[in-house]
């Protein structure tokens, strides 16, 4: 299995889409401080039933998060110790068909865009809306987000139906072949001249 180190962006939130191969397994480790809420949101996109399997464990090894075959998921903890954790996405079970996996691991909260330290003063009005905008600007980012999701495995959907259509057409081509020639030729068994042979015997 492959093990992958997170590199946490603004905010301490990772965001990763990969390919997970038929038979894989991919590991992701984050450092985390005793005390800090986390968020680990997942999806497939693409992929045979688009399922996959998922776990977390603690830097100790416990289990605190395990899902089998799940489409989607969230799950939100409080980190309870120091350490390095771990969580896993398996598609061992599938033997054929790989997946494609999307997952955002948000640790932490966002910084404040004014910090409270060093200020004397409450939040100036133009502070205030710009929070707010600040705020409503991360909720389309994260609407945004779902629906490019929800766009691609629609369109992996299509794409799929479309190519089971596609052969469906080209076995029902052929089937209407081998069905017509082989009419032809029973019709003209049935028309076709019938030579008999006479045998005269002579005295």
């Amino acid at each position: 299995p492959a093990l992958l180190l997170l590199v946490p962006g603004p905010g301490g939130a990772s965001e990763i889409t990969f390919e997970l191969p038929d038979n894989a397994k991919q590991c992701f480790y984050e450092d985390i401080t005793q005390g800090t809420k986390c968020t680990l949101e997942f999806q497939v996109i693409t992929g045979g039933h688009y399922d996959v399997d998922c776990r977390l464990e603690d830097p100790d090894g416990n289990v605190l998060y395990k899902e089998m075959k799940k489409q989607y998921d969230s799950f939100t903890f409080t980190a309870s110790k120091n350490g390095t954790y771990k969580f896993c996405f398996s598609n061992e079970f599938s033997t054929f068909t790989h997946k494609t996996v999307y997952f955002d691991f948000q640790v932490g909260e966002d910084p404040p865009l004014f910090p409270s330290e060093n200020r004397v003063s409450a939040l100036t009005q133009m502070e205030s809306a710009c929070v707010s905008i600040h705020e409503a600007l991360k909720s389309v980012i994260d609407y945004q987000t779902h629906f490019r999701l929800r766009e691609a495995q629609g369109r992996s959907r299509a794409e799929d139906l479309n190519t089971r259509v596609a052969y469906w057409s080209v076995g029902e081509a052929l089937i209407l072949l081998v069905v017509s020639i082989g009419q032809v030729f029973l019709l003209k068994s049935f028309f076709s001249d019938k030579r008999t042979t006479t045998t005269r015997v002579g005295s």
